[in-house]
């Protein structure tokens, strides 16, 4: 437990719940967001009226936060503040390596630590506190946030010293999840066109060789329900899977499966720029339509 705040900063459907283990787990949190921190902060923790407040008030701060820019501008903001005590900001947001390389290299100007730490788990683990966290950091500095990251979290990784390493771990990954989901929901569509049904095929593939994450969480728990609210935007998948290709490219691998893979969420993303990301399996169902979800 912490009796010195810590700041938190993006109370959205990762950070709010986020947020709420950690002050489960008696940690003090001087919160905000700008859609509006009152009505989205857990119970029992403080609201700051701004970024550069929080950067007043504490030594740590972490992020919840849409993409990079949002997460340079808050950043900026903070560092900006003046008098300020704020010495290690972690961002948890999904960001791509150069975002989270240059936003290291302005803190450290400012004498601020900045660490990437992205999660997975999605929402559901957010609200369990199961959630991976992906930390690239100098040792002696994760040490010493670790334990605050423990109440979000069934395991915290430290996967590397350098900057960008976390946001690679969390990219690769997301590529793996993007790559599933629009697999089986290929291999789905098949199967029922071939009469068989999708509770069958699921049951099937769920204790053979070609179960993934998909077709063990995502499928029966969104798509078979009809339901397609897992809470992940497409908009996001999407972003994430632009982020991997970029770094990709940039560190000379291969991207011969990603560049179709991620096609196919940019040509979903484009067609129904609203959707959960469930919803890539009627969308390659019924052959990419053109037009608005019927």
């Amino acid at each position: 437990m912490s009796a010195e705040p810590i700041g938190f900063i993006g109370l959205g459907n990762m950070g709010a719940p986020m947020a709420a283990n950690m002050a489960k787990a008696g940690h003090a949190l001087l919160c905000f967001d700008a859609a509006g921190t009152q009505g989205r902060m857990p119970a029992g923790v403080a609201a700051a009226g701004s970024v550069a407040a929080i950067a007043q008030r504490v030594r740590i701060a972490l992020f919840s936060l849409p993409d990079g820019k949002v997460s340079e501008a808050v950043a900026r903001e903070m560092l900006a503040a003046k008098p300020r005590t704020i010495e290690i900001l972690i961002d948890t947001s999904t960001t791509g390596m150069a975002d989270a390389e240059r936003l290291h290299d302005t803190c450290r100007k400012e004498g601020v630590v900045y660490v990437d730490a992205p999660v997975s788990g999605g929402v559901g683990g957010a609200k369990a506190g199961t959630l991976a966290l992906m930390v690239a950091a100098p040792d002696d500095v994760y040490e010493k946030i670790a334990p605050l990251l423990k109440p979000m979290a069934r395991q915290v990784f430290h996967v590397g010293t350098r900057p960008g390493q976390g946001m690679a771990m969390k990219l690769l990954n997301n590529f793996l999840s993007a790559t599933a989901m629009a697999a089986t929901s290929e291999a789905i569509a098949f199967g029922e066109r071939q009469g068989l049904d999708m509770k069958t095929m699921l049951d099937i593939i769920n204790i053979s060789t070609g179960q993934n994450t998909a077709s063990a969480d995502k499928f029966p728990k969104r798509v078979l329900t009809g339901t397609y609210d897992h809470g992940f935007a497409t908009r996001l998948m999407t972003k994430d899977m632009r982020l991997y290709l970029d770094a990709v490219r940039h560190a000379g691998t291969p991207s011969k499966v990603g560049e179709p893979v991620a096609g196919v969420w940019d040509r979903l993303d484009n067609t129904w720029p609203k959707s959960d990301f469930t919803e890539i399996y009627p969308f390659v169902r019924d052959g990419e339509p053109k037009g608005p979800r019927q």
